[in-house]
């Protein structure tokens, strides 16, 4: 709701429900849904076949019929008040439908029957006027002139947005047997109401198990938190009850009293306090979701059930003429049979697992050299941060020999590791009753032998010598600003543009030039060193990868080719078996074959249209 309404004639919304577009998924479910109402007729169930058809007519209608349902004194009338801000459900003992009209009516309707749909419709003379101002005392009245135990309920009419939506609530007094009343009142949610001072006992669960067979949109409200002051435990302890008891339902707490002094006060805190803007946004969701996802999972659920009670007598049906005797033979053949489905599913693991598993292993490879040859560049480049390659690299270069061939041997053991435990997982892949299916030890060879561990060594680089005569030149360069500067200073005092001073400031100056000459070669010659190592380690690595990658090529060949010729030798055995046992019981059975393939043929049609079903909701079978 985007604004308060107030009163009982308030209304920001279209005057009638225009039908919504059919959803493109609708068309899965009507068909899956149109699949199964055939079904019940081939299978002689007219029964099913009606409830689902008039499920099927409830669902392409736009609306949303909610049944506010729960037990005696759960605040149920004053939940669906506080929901539209009007008094129309006054607690009379009689069910109340709640719907959207411009203008604000109310009606008590006689169905025909007790078994009678809700939403059937009646003659003018079934139709009694109801007054408003005074709903409660109007019901009382109308039902007192009406024959004892006549099936009847109200049905009041406010402009209200929400319910303009789409949005039918209906108010239900404690009724035994939920979901008939629900299936009865055409509902396609329901809503649960429990005291939130009370919580759930097992009759609930009872019934909301029950619901939840035919109704996915189920969701347990609990109501009164303004005077229940652990009502966020009992919410807690509710869902985990819903958990245990396998129940799908969505929960939540309001109160009725905050919501409608909010919603008289204008506070807006108060009303976000009460809970009921979560729910006003779940109901119009579900609203939005229902020519699609709604009705999709009550199609899903209302097939399975109906496909799973189709599915007895047949199954009943098969499974004696299987008890009155299965030949040896026939057992002997399916037991075969499904040997060679098992090897078959066995063939197809075992080479996704190999290749992943090389997949793996190539990424692994690379990652471990890629992580050691790094470590041994860190370590370089930290030794030449300080030391001159020009005189330490008699003590660096065997150091980086070593580390790398240490880090060659260390690739190599672990990758023939590797392989070892990658043959072990692909073997166990293969049944117990295949034996022993590991491939000879040898196996392990075909990474040694493929890797090269002796690493070169590498050559100084060339050194920049900083002669005698170059620093003589670089340090007469550097003094000759010296000596012109303090010569100019010192000439204002009357002394010679040379003298014991400027010639002082030149050696200075100079003996600095030299110096910042000496480091700055020193620098170039450690960044000429650290590049020069960068690229031997590169080049180490651009090789042991190469050796590796070729390595594990050449096991997955090993791998595949045994584990093929296992394969195929099992295959051989158990197609041997599944001939000889086919022979035998075609001897047997051929009497009653015919019937057996009829009624799995039905069995098998019955459960494609519940993967479909299943489909719906995203599940696989």
């Amino acid at each position: 709701m985007t604004t308060w309404e107030t009163g009982p004639t308030a209304y920001a919304g279209p005057v009638s429900l225009a039908p919504q577009p059919r959803a493109v998924g609708a068309l899965l479910w009507l068909d899956v849904l149109d699949s199964t109402i055939r079904a019940c007729g081939e299978h002689g169930r007219s029964e099913l076949a009606e409830w689902l058809t008039r499920r099927r007519a409830q669902l392409l209608r736009p609306e949303l019929r909610v049944l506010v349902a729960g037990a005696a004194q759960q605040g149920k009338s004053q939940l669906i008040n506080a929901l539209i801000n009007a008094e129309v459900c006054a607690g009379a003992g009689v069910p109340t439908v709640v719907r959207h009209a411009a203008s604000p009516t109310a009606q008590l309707v006689r169905r025909g029957s007790p078994d009678a749909d809700w939403t059937d419709e009646v003659g003018l003379q079934d139709r009694v006027p109801l007054g408003l101002d005074t709903l409660g005392a109007s019901i009382a009245e109308s039902t007192a002139r009406l024959p004892a135990g006549a099936p009847v309920h109200a049905e009041v009419a406010v402009p209200r947005s929400l319910l303009a939506g789409g949005l039918v609530l209906i108010d239900t007094p404690p009724l035994a047997g939920l979901p008939g009343v629900a299936e009865r009142a055409g509902a396609d949610v329901v809503l649960y109401a429990c005291d939130a001072d009370r919580g759930l006992g097992d009759p609930d669960l009872a019934v909301l198990r029950d619901l939840a067979r035919f109704q996915p949109g189920l969701l347990v409200v609990f109501t009164k938190t303004d005077y229940a002051a652990d009502w966020r435990r009992t919410l807690a302890d509710g869902r985990a009850r819903l958990a245990r008891a396998g129940v799908p339902a969505a929960t939540t707490a309001v109160s009725s009293v905050l919501r409608l002094h909010a919603l008289k006060t204008g506070d807006t805190a108060l009303n976000g306090e009460s809970g009921f803007p979560d729910l006003i946004v779940h109901l119009q969701r579900t609203i939005a979701a229902k020519p699609d996802r709604l009705a999709r999972d009550t199609v899903a659920r209302l097939a399975q059930v109906v496909l799973a009670e189709l599915a007895v007598p047949l199954r009943d049906d098969l499974a004696a003429q299987r008890d009155a005797g299965v030949p040896d033979a026939v057992a002997r053949l399916h037991a075969t049979q499904r040997r060679l489905d098992d090897l078959r599913k066995c063939a197809v693991r075992w080479q996704n697992s190999l290749s992943d598993e090389i997949g793996d292993l190539m990424s692994d490879v690379e990652h471990d050299l890629r992580e050691r040859t790094k470590a041994v560049l860190a370590q370089a480049e930290e030794f030449f941060a300080e030391a001159d390659p020009a005189k330490a690299w008699d003590e660096f270069e065997p150091w980086l020999r070593q580390s790398l061939q240490e880090l060659a041997e260390t690739s190599t053991t672990w990758l023939a590791e590797r392989t070892e435990w990658m043959a072990h997982r692909v073997a166990g892949c293969f049944p117990p009753e295949a034996g022993e299916v590991l491939p000879p030890p040898a196996l392990a060879s075909a990474v040694d032998d493929g890797v090269d561990e002796q690493v070169p060594g590498l050559d100084a680089p060339p050194v920049a010598r900083f002669s005698p005569g170059q620093k003589l030149f670089i340090g007469l360069r550097g003094s000759y600003g010296g000596v012109v500067m303090f010569g100019l200073v010192t000439s204002l005092a009357g002394m010679s543009l040379i003298n014991p001073i400027s010639i002082g400031g030149g050696a200075i100056f100079g003996g600095k030039t030299i110096r910042d000459e000496s480091k700055s070669l020193l620098k170039k010659r450690q960044a000429e060193a650290k590049a020069m190592v960068a690229r031997h380690i590169d080049d180490v690595f651009v090789r042991l990868n190469k050796e590796a990658r070729d390595s594990v090529r050449r096991v997955q060949r090993a791998l595949r080719d045994h584990f093929t010729a296992v394969t195929e030798d099992l295959q051989e055995i158990v197609m041997d078996s599944l001939r000889n046992a086919k022979v035998a019981a075609d001897q047997d059975v051929a009497a009653r074959e015919q019937h057996s393939r009829r009624i799995q043929e039905e069995l098998a049609a019955l459960a494609r249209l519940h993967s479909e079903a299943l489909a719906l909701t995203g599940v696989r079978a």
